[in-house]
């Protein structure tokens, strides 16, 4: 008589397998919370103009696109409007912040989630993959120190998921899905689900209620505004220092009533001047200058052009030169004296350098009767052909 082996593993998933996956997802469902699964379905498909050779045009939205082939991003993500729920066990912990550095961060702000496998793949209709956001119903916060009468919800992403090393079962086929969380933050990729609303018959959506972008704002603007106060330009300013003018022997050039060369009809000469107009800064060195104003506050003008009516030492600020430059006349020819090249160090439209000046450009110009940015990326203004 024959006697047949005895294995709990079998090559075909059969009855006992499917006993004991019945008796684990009813314990999910005595024991576990609810999820709320906003599933990912791919990232935005852009136009045929708009696709380049990084960030191609496919047939169809899936989720195993890739919209950004250099960086190997998915930037701009869509998701179903529709939520899907299922039971989930993961292990509470407390969140601390990690005072030991400088800052304030989370030590343990990621959390590990179990779930089960059949289950959700029939919820969802695919496996759970990296991407889909949860919502936590449980860890609702009513009590919200804000100014919204709405209750602060709590989402993760999933970056990670496994098999779980608890969910094999006698049979060695697996049972639960291991998942790693993050905390969402008001970025790109979540836009569709941060632009939802935060509660029903709510005019605020999930984005005014979670984000902390605008009092970031605030705080940053404030630290800027304080800078600005503290330290307006870059270098160092020595307009409070005086240059003295010398002869060539090195002794000081005085300016005399005396002297047979002044004209007490020039608007340029004042009467309290004594000593001679320096030829140049006294004081040289990275970043420092006297900006936009003549050596010892001498008078000066201004203009995109020279004057015709000169005298010697006289100076003056070309106003169309990127940064403004200070000229002096020695007689013959106008002698460059300094560059006004203490920029405030905010990146604002107001900074006049060629650098500013390009990164912040956003004129537009006319070809061919299409308005064109004159700002381009190299990606959009040269773009691969195709080679067949």
């Amino acid at each position: 008589m024959y006697m047949p082996r005895l294995s709990l593993y079998k090559p075909e998933r059969g009855n006992d397998y499917h006993f004991l996956d019945k008796q684990i997802q009813e314990m999910f469902t005595v024991g576990g919370t609810d999820i709320n699964v906003h599933k990912y379905i791919g990232a935005r498909n852009p136009s045929t103009d708009e696709s380049t050779a990084d960030q191609p045009r496919y047939d169809a939205v899936k989720e195993t696109n890739i919209q950004d082939l250099l960086f190997l991003e998915n930037r701009d993500r869509k998701y179903d409007p529709d939520v899907y729920t299922m039971r989930a066990v993961y292990n509470v912990q407390d969140i601390d912040f990690d005072l030991s550095q400088f800052g304030l961060f989370l030590s343990n702000d990621t959390l590990f989630m179990t779930i089960h496998i059949n289950s959700s793949v029939k919820t969802l209709g695919r496996k759970i993959m990296s991407g889909d956001v949860i919502e936590l119903p449980h860890l609702t916060d009513e009590y919200a120190l804000n100014d919204y009468d709405v209750a602060l919800k709590r989402f993760y992403v999933v970056e990670d998921v496994n098999r779980a090393a608890e969910g094999f079962s006698q049979t060695w086929y697996p049972h639960l899905y291991r998942l790693k969380l993050k905390q969402i933050y008001d970025t790109q990729e979540y836009k569709d689900i941060l632009d939802l609303p935060a509660s029903e018959n709510s005019d605020n959506t999930l984005r005014d209620v979670l984000s902390t972008y605008e009092k970031e704002m605030q705080i940053n603007r404030a630290v800027v505004a304080q800078a600005e106060l503290d330290s307006p330009k870059s270098g160092y300013d020595i307009n409070h220092f005086y240059t003295v003018a010398t002869n060539d022997d090195g002794s000081v050039a005085l300016q005399t009533a005396d002297e047979t060369d002044l004209d007490a009809s020039m608007i340029n000469t004042r009467a309290d001047e004594i000593a001679d107009r320096p030829g140049r800064e006294g004081y040289t060195g990275y970043l420092v200058g006297t900006g936009d104003v003549a050596p010892n506050g001498a008078p000066f003008g201004f203009g995109i052009t020279f004057p015709r009516d000169n005298m010697e030492g006289d100076f003056f600020l070309r106003t169309d030169f990127l940064p403004n430059r200070m000229f002096k006349y020695d007689g013959t020819r106008w002698v460059k004296q300094n560059d006004d090249i203490r920029m405030t160090l905010s990146n604002t439209l107001e900074k006049q350098t060629q650098k500013a000046s390009f990164i912040n450009n956003t004129n537009q110009s006319t070809i061919n009767g299409e308005v064109v940015p004159e700002r381009q990326s190299l990606s959009k203004a040269l773009r691969p052909k195709k080679d067949n």
